[in-house]
This record gives C-alpha cells, sequence and structure tokens, in this order.
C-alpha cells in the first residue's frame, strides 16, 4: 500500500479523487492501492526549553542563552493533531511506500520530515512536487516523482530557519521580559512579528505626527481631462510661477496617461 501525505484535508481530497481512493476513514482516505492521509498544517514543533532540562520550565535570566547540544522534535499537545499523528504513524509503518505530498516550498517540506522523523519512518519516500491542484499537474506529478533525498537542502533550510527562530524567540523574549517587563507582562520578541509590529508603529508615528503643507502643482484642462505638469510638487509658490512662465508659451505635450474604470 503506497501512502501520500498532504499538507491539508482538502489537497487530501483532491489527490484521493484523481488516484481512485474514494473510501473515506477515520483520518485518511482508502482504495486502488494508495492510501491518502493529511497533517492539518503542523503536527510537530521542537521541542521547548524544559523538554531538555526541567529547571529551564523556570525563567532565570542565569539560564540565558538556553542553546541545546541538540534539537528534537514533539507532537503539539492538541487531542485532534495528536490522533492525526498516531493515524499517519501506523499507515507509515504499515506502507510499502511513502509519498511526500506537502506544498512546495520549503515550510512545506520542513513539516512533512518532522512528521515522518516523528513517525519513525523507514520506508522508501518519494516526494510529488506540483504548484497547482488541476487535474493535469497532479497527473504530471505523479508521473514524475522525485527521490525524497533531492529535496533534503531544502528540509535543512527550513530547519535551520525554524531554529534560528525558536534561538532568538525563547532567548530574547525571556530576556526582554525578565529585564523589563518588572514581572507585569510578556515581552514577546521573535524573527518576523517584532520587525512586522516596528513597522506598523512606525507608519502609526507617521499618521500621528502628519503636520498638513501648502504646496503648489501646474495643472491644464484639455479636452475636459486635467493633466499635472511632470515639473511637480512646489513648497514655495514663487519656483512654481517662474516654471509656469517658462512653459506657458511652448508646445503642449503630453507625455503619459492612465485610463481606469471608476
Amino acid at each position: 500500500m503506497k501512502v501520500c501525505i498532504a499538507e491539508k484535508p482538502s489537497v487530501a481530497r483532491e489527490i484521493a479523487e484523481l488516484l481512485g481512493a474514494k473510501n473515506r476513514k477515520d483520518g485518511y482516505f482508502e482504495g486502488n492501492g494508495y492510501q491518502v492521509t493529511w497533517t492539518i498544517g503542523h503536527l510537530c514543533t521542537l521541542k521547548e526549553p524544559q523538554d531538555y532540562d526541567a529547571q529551564l520550565k523556570w525563567w532565570n535570566i542565569q539560564h540565558l542563552p538556553i542553546l541545546p547540544p541538540k534539537f528534537g522534535i514533539k507532537g503539539i499537545n492538541n487531542p485532534g493533531m495528536e490522533k492525526q499523528l498516531k493515524t499517519i504513524t501506523k499507515l507509515v509503518n504499515e506502507a510499502t511506500e511513502v509519498i511526500n505530498c506537502g506544498d512546495a516550498g520549503q515550510e512545506g517540506e520542513l513539516i512533512q520530515r518532522w512528521v515522518l522523523t516523528k513517525a519513525n519512518c523507514t520506508k522508501p519516500v518519494k516526494r510529488l512536487w506540483i504548484s497547482s491542484l488541476t487535474e493535469e499537474a497532479m497527473k504530471e506529478g505523479f508521473r514524475n516523482l522525485k527521490d525524497s533525498k533531492e529535496y533534503d537542502l531544502l528540509y535543512a533550510a527550513g530547519s535551520s530557519r525554524a531554529i534560528g527562530d525558536w534561538l532568538l524567540g525563547i532567548n530574547a523574549t525571556r530576556l526582554y521580559t525578565l529585564k523589563y517587563a518588572q514581572g507585569k507582562q510578556l515581552l514577546s520578541i521573535g524573527r518576523v512579528q517584532t520587525p512586522t509590529l516596528a513597522l506598523i508603529v512606525n507608519r502609526y508615528l507617521e499618521i500621528e505626527n502628519f503636520k498638513p503643507q501648502t504646496y503648489w502643482e501646474l495643472k491644464t484642462i484639455y479636452r475636459d481631462v486635467v493633466f499635472s505638469a511632470k515639473s511637480g510638487k512646489f513648497n514655495i509658490k514663487e519656483d512654481a510661477e517662474q516654471i509656469l512662465q517658462d512653459i506657458q508659451n511652448e508646445l503642449f505635450t503630453i507625455i503619459s496617461f492612465t485610463r481606469k474604470k471608476r
């Protein structure tokens, strides 16, 4: 039996329909020599600090930085996800071949590899690499399945990113919280969330501190359409008047225009 693992139930349903696996089971589809299951996104995650050392459950600045000698993964503590991970583990252990049908990208590869690692997969693994769920694209993908080893570097990149996020998030969050929160709140720091929040805050401050400023532009009307001079905006009225004097006897030329439906 070949086991296909998709990232989402909706994708698994499309693949199962294509392969003729039309019998719905608990957590997978089965039929025509295939079992098609899914991961519901992330079923596994990197272990928490206390998983390496029980003392790290308590936040202490003396414990920083936290640098595990070897990173490990664990299943996410959620009943539905734990059940699906057990289903995948059972299917993988009984399979003759596993087909990784995760999303075509770094994160999709990481999600699948972590699940296969947690399931102790020792069976041959193929990779379905498609960017469309059209019938033609899926058929072409299954005709040209790749060896999973061809994507080892992609997995390494995803794993490195996840570990980097962990190191920054865990250590910086604990450091800033312990030093500056005064026991009142959590100061969460993250590789993506912190710069994104900074962009939002800076934009908010720009709006709050905006001061209206008077400016002048040169415009003319031709065939009931308003055209702007390419000279742009002027902060000084006299500068605009000088340009107007320079061009008022010149031929009017339309350099560019845009047309929009309104």
